[in-house]
């Protein structure tokens, strides 16, 4: 009888009258004419709308599960955040037919692992080639400094820094990049060049080096070089990536084309993290990247070249007139939507000039790739980048519960700290099986067999980008398999002098960052 009632059917309210799902497709059916879209909430979130046609009836399909979990509850809406179409939540179970009433007050599940999570193959070594990060500077020092006191905490010392200023006219730019000059090689331009031509020189001061353009009004956070690097090299044809911000166009989550405030109380820090562990890795592909933190591989750069500065001098339009030249010898361009960048926006240039910028820029676009708009437009609302946004959107709204996002670090074996103010996952053997464990709980596991243990180590590699894995923590490094694995994923290593500290932060204060760990046969550097 139980299970009767929490099987009971939906009931729906006009003008919907029919609804639908067989797993994996969603289907309405309302009064003709009365809607011209649907909404689909998500636990509790705005996912999607759908349109409806002339005879009533809207569909939507859902490729993967945007939660990464067996079920959502689902909530129809007379467009966003309109009237209700079925008296109550739905639960929707991805791979099973059919549509049951919601269960009152039961809690929503934690976003999981996306099953289309693009992840890097296994042994490839991310950090095999150098990156420079090169940060073109013209006036704004608040925000230089902002850009460079955060990449000084979140480089590492091998990672070079190029910033160029681009004949600052601020008096208080020349003191600041002088103070800046110890983690960071300072150009200057004698005259003012545009950002075009400052990116370029900063590209060719790269020498060999894939390039990270950064502008100067940007904050990076934790883990953001990692993810670009990953997201890079998730496939042989990817030529860029690009991080997700608050306000950065298309590349602004969860709403497109607008600033989005964090969280109250939330830091860049804070976003940052919770990008990187609840995203997801589905990497939604754009016919573009943008300029304001964009990853350039130097295999790309090699066959496409260097940006228009003749024809884009100021930028507004150099960063998407190259994608579409990589784009043409077959080469992709993803966002990665883990990867999270606060930006303030047309720092240099003020609102009505950015304005004007952009319109200029597009006038050449239009003229050079026809095509190109509609290539936006067919790719901007994509099921990936729908499930992104979504994705973030959840992180918003469970944020409002006071939830935020702590320091994901790896332990193998016994004696894992207890740390308040960070997540310890351990990596434990349990007779013939590995185990991830968390918080007392088995969160994956996998078989091991000694005389094939490949298998096993390619399932870890799959674990250690699934689960955000920032840091592993040794007593003593002894290069072994996960601290290899770990290096070519470009997870930090850290020998803890005192595991037992009451707190992470204690600990990681007197701990000592190691090199990565590296294959015994790679040569020297």
């Amino acid at each position: 009888m139980f299970g009767l009632l929490r099987r009971a059917k939906p009931v729906l309210l006009a003008p919907l009258l029919e609804l639908r799902w067989d797993g994996r497709e969603l289907r309405a059916t309302c009064t003709p004419g009365a809607l011209a879209d649907i909404a689909l909430d998500l636990d509790g979130c705005y996912f999607t709308s759908v349109a409806v046609d002339a005879e009533g009836r809207a569909h939507c399909a859902f490729p993967f599960a945007p939660s990464g979990t067996d079920a959502v509850e689902l909530l129809l809406r007379a467009g966003r955040d309109g009237a209700a179409l079925v008296a109550g939540p739905l639960r929707l179970h991805f791979g099973r037919p059919g549509l049951a009433t919601a269960s009152a007050g039961a809690r929503r599940a934690s976003l999981a692992p996306l099953a289309a999570s693009c992840l890097v193959p296994f042994g490839r070594d991310v950090c095999a080639r150098e990156v420079v990060v090169v940060v073109p500077v013209h006036d704004a020092p608040e925000l230089v400094e902002r850009c460079l006191a955060a990449l000084r905490a979140h480089l590492d010392a091998a990672t070079r820094v190029i910033v160029i200023d681009d004949a600052s006219r601020d008096d208080a730019i020349g003191p600041l990049l002088e103070r800046a000059a110890g983690f960071a090689r300072v150009l200057r331009n004698d005259v003012n060049r545009g950002f075009t031509a400052t990116a370029n020189r900063g590209i060719a001061e790269a020498g060999r080096a894939d390039v990270v353009l950064l502008n100067a009004d940007t904050e990076v956070g934790p883990n953001w070089l990692a993810g670009l690097r990953r997201a890079a090299y998730a496939a042989d044809d990817i030529a860029s990536a690009t991080a997700v911000s608050d306000n950065a166009g298309a590349f602004s989550v969860p709403e497109l084309e607008q600033y989005n405030p964090l969280p109250p109380g939330w830091t860049t820090e804070h976003a940052a993290r919770a990008a990187w562990q609840w995203a997801g890795l589905a990497y939604p592909q754009l016919p573009t990247g943008n300029g304001f933190c964009m990853y350039l591989r130097r295999d790309a750069l090699d066959a496409v070249g260097v940006l228009d500065e003749a024809a884009f001098p100021q930028g507004y339009g150099e960063e998407n007139d190259w994608s579409q030249r990589a784009a043409q010898r077959g080469l992709r361009h993803v966002v990665a939507g883990n990867v999270f960048v606060r930006h303030a926006r047309s720092a240099s240039f003020g609102e009505e000039r950015r304005i004007a910028l952009g319109r200029a820029g597009m006038a050449i676009l239009r003229e050079r790739w026809p095509r190109y708009e509609s290539d936006v437009a067919r790719t901007l609302h994509s099921y990936e980048r729908r499930v992104l946004d979504w994705r973030v959107r959840r992180i918003h709204a469970d944020a409002r519960g006071g939830r935020a996002p702590l320091q994901r670090l790896l332990w193998v074996g016994p004696g894992a700290p207890a740390w308040g103010d960070a997540e310890v996952w351990t990596l434990r053997a349990n007779r013939t099986r590995n185990e991830l464990v968390h918080a007392g709980r088995i969160v994956a596991a996998s078989e091991w067999v000694a005389r094939d243990p490949e298998p096993s180590y390619r399932t870890l590699w799959d674990w250690l980008q699934l689960h955000a894995i920032e840091a592993l923590l040794v007593t003593e490094p002894r290069d072994t398999v996960v601290e290899i694995l770990c290096g070519l994923l470009g997870i930090a290593r850290v020998r803890v002098a005192e595991p037992l500290a009451g707190t992470a932060a204690a600990a990681l204060r007197t701990a000592e960052w190691l090199p990565h760990a590296r294959l015994p046969d790679d040569p020297a550097p």
